[in-house]
């Protein structure tokens, strides 16, 4: 039954993105292109941070259910959070997605949802496509969370 649950929740992002297209007002407004190495599925990351931390996310992009249902997921989860929130969450969601642990700790939202995806190796990039495009953004602005 919470197999199912989760289901629903991959395929309402996936269908109904949530944060997809551009930004109206790009001004201050960084973007990051990334493509997923092993499947070929594309994004670009939209990114305004302030010095609180992340104000708004938007993607653009193709690609499948899981990778397309992640990047909904995470703009909505990292959208006015700060920095270190952000690093945090990322780097629970790769535990979560490599591993298969989650972290009592951190809330990944509808993100927790994916969960299932531990279990299908060659799809962990596709769920990881817009946290990877988020760190190279957090490195290109020397956020790396040292």
């Amino acid at each position: 039954m919470l197999d199912d649950l989760y289901r629903q929740v991959v395929m309402d992002h996936s269908k109904y993105k949530r944060n997809y297209g551009t930004m109206e007002d790009d001004t201050g407004v960084d973007k990051v292109h990334y493509k997923n190495p092993t499947c070929g599925d594309v994004m670009v990351l939209h990114v305004r941070a302030g010095k609180e931390g992340i104000e708004e996310l938007a993607f653009e992009g193709e690609g499948c259910s899981i990778s397309m249902a992640s990047c909904s997921m995470m703009t909505e989860l990292l959208k006015n959070s700060s920095m270190e929130d952000c690093l945090n969450k990322k780097q629970a969601f790769e535990r979560l997605i490599r591993e298969g642990e989650m972290e009592d700790e951190v809330d990944l939202g509808d993100a927790a949802s994916l969960e299932g995806v531990h279990k299908l190796r060659a799809r962990h990039n596709c769920a990881l496509m817009p946290w990877k495009a988020f760190e190279k953004w957090a490195k290109e602005q020397r956020y790396d969370g040292n």
